[in-house]
């Protein structure tokens, strides 16, 4: 498999320059602070709170410019700093915060040892607080659950709120634009139906995991036109650049402090194009956890609800309604028609939409990058998978599922419907990082993804279970370079 030209040292060296240049923060302030400070203690620390602002302006918690002044927050030490030190005093503290009386009526108000650390090295770190982000008192009764983390109930809580319900004929393709940018993506309507899944044990170039053939059923979804481009995905990937592009269309302030509390990738240190070009080519070497959070930004940034497919429903809407080795027939030949591979790919991946598209208007399905799924990759699944909406959740880092050719394959049988690649650890095998980042497959550069919509909206609890597996990270191989 080809890559283009990165070594180990040549990150290494980016890293440590980079980090040698600016410090690195490992907590965020929206996704690891904010909510402590907003469900603890802004309700009582606020412009709001009379009480305290006649005993003591400097405990505001609401604003960064009245939070961070005075001994309240002196960034850079946290040990002498009253947030950290009056949250670890001792019950009989009268400076405790929060409270004891208040304690002693919700015992959830005392903060945990790990909410204490995570402030504590917040502002060791130089209490970074991101300009623009205002603090807003929250309770648990707003519609959070214990069990969905607070990032995708409050998702969950805008999708809700937007969303129109239609029913299936209904359905129509749509184009939508991500809210403080200008750019748009196209989304496909695809029908419920049933289909073979697999292939038939004649078909040339087939493998034993795409066996046995079975008929599954598939609610009704939309798919995206196009694999997600550099365009949509660099939004998501460079926090900074994102939040000044959107300043000058004025967002409220309510939906950044919804997108800014979902995790975003660490800044890579290399071209992660590779040198391919960005502009209307399609991202890649994203690992399935960042293409999941990506998911989980873009809803919250819509309105709508978008995920990866899950196998079942990637070869539903590759296939189109037909049953041949590829959607335009069993002849190899016609492949430079319809995709991209190694033969006419020129060692590199092209601009989305230059080839024919499948039947249902899908374009690049079967070449120019492999795309995620949201299926554990599992050879012997098709024999126990149930007919109605089959999803083999993840339950260990390795392996994924992955569907379609890319412009790195030689083997046209890889371009097939059915064929299935199994994700593996040497993906990163040249991440100087370790433990290596959840969030880059610095090796797979014929990997990219494609995002879905069902048509109905899941609970809080099955978002949350779609964009976060709980396997996120690597197993101890990584560590060893395997």
């Amino acid at each position: 498999m080809k890559h283009r030209a990165i070594t180990i040292s040549a990150i290494a060296i980016a890293t440590l320059c980079a980090a040698a240049l600016s410090p690195v923060c490992a907590v965020d302030f929206v996704k690891d602070v904010q909510p402590i400070f907003e469900f603890n203690c802004v309700r009582c620390h606020s412009e709001k709170s009379t009480e305290v602002i006649e005993k003591n302006t400097s405990y505001r918690m609401d604003n960064k410019a009245v939070a961070i002044r005075g001994k309240f927050i002196i960034p850079g030490d946290g040990a002498k700093s009253k947030v950290y030190t009056t949250s670890i005093a001792d019950d009989a503290d009268e400076d405790l915060m929060p409270p004891l009386k208040q304690i002693e009526k919700d015992a959830s108000r005392r903060l945990t040892k790990e909410e204490t650390a995570m402030l504590k090295k917040w502002i060791d770190e130089g209490a970074n607080w991101p300009d623009g982000v205002t603090l807003i008192a929250r309770k648990q009764e707003l519609g959070f659950k214990e069990n969905v983390p607070l990032a995708a109930a409050a998702v969950h809580k805008r999708i809700v709120a937007n969303s129109k319900e239609i029913t299936e004929p209904e359905m129509q393709p749509y184009s939508s634009t991500i809210a403080g940018s200008d750019v748009m993506f196209h989304m496909v309507p695809i029908k419920g139906g049933k289909f073979l899944m697999g292939s038939p044990s004649g078909e040339a170039g087939r493998k034993d995991d795409e066996g046995p053939q079975k008929e599954v059923s598939v609610d009704a979804f939309w798919i995206g036109k196009h694999e997600v481009r550099w365009d949509e995905y660099q939004l998501f990937m460079y926090r900074k650049e994102e939040m000044l592009s959107r300043q000058a269309k004025q967002l409220p302030v309510e939906l950044n402090a919804v997108t800014d509390a979902v995790g975003r990738p660490t800044q890579p240190y290399v071209d992660m194009s590779f040198g391919m070009g960005t502009d209307g080519y399609p991202a890649i070497a994203m690992t399935q956890h960042a293409a999941n959070k990506y998911c989980q930004w873009l809803s919250a940034k819509t309105g709508h609800f978008y995920r990866l497919p899950t196998e079942a429903e990637w070869e539903y809407a590759a296939r189109a309604g037909t049953k041949t080795a590829y959607y335009w027939g069993d002849d190899s030949a016609l492949a430079k028609d319809y995709e991209w591979y190694e033969a006419n790919a020129n060692n590199g991946y092209h601009k989305v939409g230059r080839k024919k598209p499948n039947p249902w208007g899908l374009y690049d399905m079967l070449g120019n990058v492999a795309e995620w799924t949201l299926d554990q990759y599992d050879p012997k699944f098709y024999a126990t998978m149930p007919s109605a909406n089959p999803w083999n959740k993840a339950k260990t880092p390795y392996p994924h599922s992955v569907r379609g050719g890319s412009w790195d394959d030689a083997e046209l049988g890889k371009l097939r419907a059915a064929s299935r690649r199994a994700s593996e650890p040497k993906w990163k095998r040249q991440d100087p990082q370790l433990p290596k980042s959840v969030w880059f497959h610095t090796d797979a550069q014929f990997l990219g993804m494609r995002i879905v919509r069902p048509l109905k909206t899941p609970s809080a609890e099955e978002m949350n279970a779609y964009w976060n597996s709980g396997v996120e990270k690597d197993d101890a191989r990584m560590t060893k370079g395997e």
